[in-house]
């Protein structure tokens, strides 16, 4: 049964319309347990971080990317699937940009690429899109840039850093991008981005007027033992996985083998 996948249009299209819902995803089971409930799944350099215990996403590969992006597509089969291009694969000029790009599109099959910055990143962004590659923008905090910044730090608590950030946002909606992320933003100015530019905006640590909202997985579930503060955890999975394992671990220790189909196959065997 072909199945419709969600496209930039559409989410485009949802501008202050019902909410986007997305979620960062890497792997394929996780795929296929998100599909049905999200629009778009973000295949993000969080992964870094998240899977390979990286202290920032700087250390991100475009192997990497293509790598993670392969088997989320292969668990999904109607979430917009959307992939982080990675530190050092974009910014030096937009042809190389847009051959890194082409090479995830082509490679994962996956429906659009992620940019990190706003008027630095416009014109990039719009020789993208003309070659037809569609492109999700991200202001605000860009985990790309922590080591200019100083840290994960919240962007727009002062009303003196508004008029940048608000530039970038516009930047980026007039060079084509179809969507832009708003991480970590003061809550007002995430508000007035949404007003005032006509594609969808995607809030993590944001405004709850932004048009969608995004967290990554592994933090909504209870995963991350230090999540960020403004992470609603819906689940609580790490204990339960901690005290399942040790569950297993002792039944092992005093030979209380999980499975009666493995035992009895080795009694036949015998």
């Amino acid at each position: 049964m072909n199945i419709h996948r969600i496209t930039a249009p559409e989410i485009r299209a949802r501008k202050g319309k019902t909410p986007i819902v997305c979620l960062t995803c890497y792997h394929a089971h996780t795929a296929q347990l998100l599909d049905k409930h999200v629009d778009v799944m973000l295949v993000g350099d969080t992964l870094g971080m998240v899977i390979h215990g990286m202290e920032t996403t700087l250390g991100v590969t475009l192997d990497m990317m293509i790598m993670h992006g392969k088997a989320v597509m292969r668990g999904s089969k109607h979430a917009m699937v959307v992939i982080d291009m990675p530190f050092g694969s974009y910014e030096e000029s937009p042809e190389i940009a847009f051959r890194n790009a082409s090479r995830v599109m082509q490679e994962t099959g996956c429906c659009a690429v992620k940019l990190e910055g706003g008027t630095r990143m416009a014109e990039t962004t719009r020789y993208l899109t003309l070659r037809g590659v569609p492109v999700i923008g991200h202001v605000g905090m860009t985990p790309q840039m922590v080591q200019v910044l100083g840290g994960f730090k919240t962007q727009g608590r002062e009303q003196s850093e508004w008029d940048d950030i608000c530039k970038d946002a516009k930047a980026v909606t007039e060079a084509g991008a179809f969507a832009v992320v708003l991480e970590a933003m003061a809550e007002p100015l995430a508000a007035k981005i949404t007003r005032d530019i006509e594609i969808p905006t995607i809030g993590i640590g944001a405004s709850t007027d932004c048009d969608g909202q995004i967290l990554v997985t592994e933090d909504m579930l209870g995963l991350n033992p230090a999540p960020p503060r403004f992470v609603r955890e819906y689940a609580h999975l790490g204990p339960e996985i901690e005290s399942a394992v040790e569950t297993f671990a002792a039944d092992v220790r005093k030979r209380r083998f999980p499975s009666k189909e493995n035992v009895y196959n080795m009694k036949k065997l015998a």
